[in-house]
């Protein structure tokens, strides 16, 4: 008689983690993308979409899913953040003014769950956005 191995119930850890974000996937080079910049704590690429001349998307390398999700102890990497978009614009001498959007949550319009900005510059923008 064969006794088949016993089948354990519960699903492993790993299969309960989610699927990686595109936005991680660029992080680990597994996805090709147009960086702009890049430090140890951030980058920014050119969005694949645009919605204006200059459109880039800036993310901390550290993985947020959004506004909602940061806690006291991000204060200093969202600052850096800023702080990075400020150097961004005057590498790319975005000196017209450039708009920074970031969007929480789907019914806002976030697609990718990882907290990024879009930095868009190079047209005149009006208000409301949309």
């Amino acid at each position: 008689m064969r006794v088949s191995p016993r089948r354990n119930p519960l699903p492993s850890p790993l299969s309960l983690m989610p699927d990686k974000t595109i936005f991680k996937k660029i992080i680990d080079r597994e996805v090709p993308a147009k960086i702009v910049y890049e430090d140890d704590l951030c980058m920014a690429f050119e969005d694949i979409h645009p919605r204006a001349p200059t459109h880039l998307i800036v993310i901390p390398k550290k993985e947020i899913v959004s506004v909602d999700d940061v806690e006291p102890e991000d204060e200093a990497l969202i600052g850096h953040l800023f702080t990075a978009m400020r150097k961004i614009a005057a590498q790319l001498s975005l000196s017209g003014g450039y708009r920074v959007i970031t969007n929480c949550g789907r019914d806002a319009g976030q697609e990718v769950m990882h907290i990024h900005f879009h930095l868009l510059a190079g047209r005149k923008f009006t208000w409301p956005p949309g």
